[in-house]
């Protein structure tokens, strides 16, 4: 009785938050269905949603292909293309039952290339949470290379990272100490290293680099007598690498600035 009760009243919350006016500059819009764009509540009710329209229905009905689901993406595993096809006209007709749609082009089926897999496909990549999984050239544990279907840090990962750091402005806080900056910005990169560095660390360097560009920017703002030098600038960061090799965390992986 008691749980039937509680039951009955997260149903009735949660259609309370799901007919909640959406509040304008302008004043109150009326909802009747759906969650307010851009709403507190909206990512966990589509995920309660979700949970039960996709989650569920694939442990019932699919509980051979395993998957995985982050907010509205997701990866399912299939062991041949005719799987994957019926696998998806059976999604595609639950999706239509909960009054939902896959997404025209971003659902389709990848054939994950690598050493074992030979064929050749149309599709043999993909992203998910910030990652791109395609064949890569690997090293095995005898140091034999072989392709192998390996994530890495994804184009949009790297675009957006350098895009951060671009809007942290350095040249502008010529104020500023390294030993500033560092206690600013090195949190945000330990916890890039930390996610994208889990797979494949080295295709982030690049990236990392930039950080590296935004720091000699600074002190070219910084010092008058690098102003008009940029080598001169990434010459006298590279030295305080030497002497500080831990003050950012890419400088701990070796992703320095010249010091000669």
């Amino acid at each position: 009785m008691e749980k039937h009760t509680s039951n009955r009243w997260v149903k009735l919350y949660i259609k309370r938050w799901l007919k909640a006016p959406f509040l304008t500059k302008e004043g109150e819009v009326e909802r009747t269905s759906g969650t307010p764009q851009g709403g507190v509540i909206s990512p966990v009710l589509s995920n309660l949603f979700l949970h039960y329209t996709f989650d569920k229905w694939m442990t019932i009905n699919h509980p051979f292909n395993p998957f995985a689901r982050y907010a509205d993406d997701a990866v399912i595993h299939c062991k041949s293309e005719a799987e994957a096809t019926k696998l998806f006209k059976s999604l595609n007709k639950r999706m239509k039952e909960c009054k939902l749609e896959l997404h025209p082009t971003k659902t389709r089926s990848v054939y994950c290339k690598d050493a074992d897999r030979k064929e050749n496909h149309e599709n043999i990549s993909f992203d998910f949470l910030g990652y791109t999984f395609r064949p890569r050239r690997s090293k095995n544990r005898w140091g034999k290379h072989f392709i192998n279907f390996t994530p890495a840090i994804s184009n949009k990962s790297k675009k957006s990272i350098r895009q951060k750091v671009r809007e942290w402005r350095l040249q502008l806080k010529a104020e500023k100490d390294l030993t500033d900056l560092s206690n600013m910005f090195n949190s945000q990169i330990i916890g890039w290293i930390n996610y994208y560095g889990k797979f494949y660390k080295s295709e982030m360097y690049s990236t990392l680099r930039h950080i590296n560009k935004a720091l000699i920017m600074w002190a070219r703002k910084k010092y008058k007598r690098l102003a008009r030098h940029k080598k001169r600038a990434e010459y006298f960061l590279g030295r305080i690498t030497k002497q500080n090799p831990n003050l950012f965390k890419h400088w701990e992986l070796g992703i320095r600035p010249t010091a000669e």
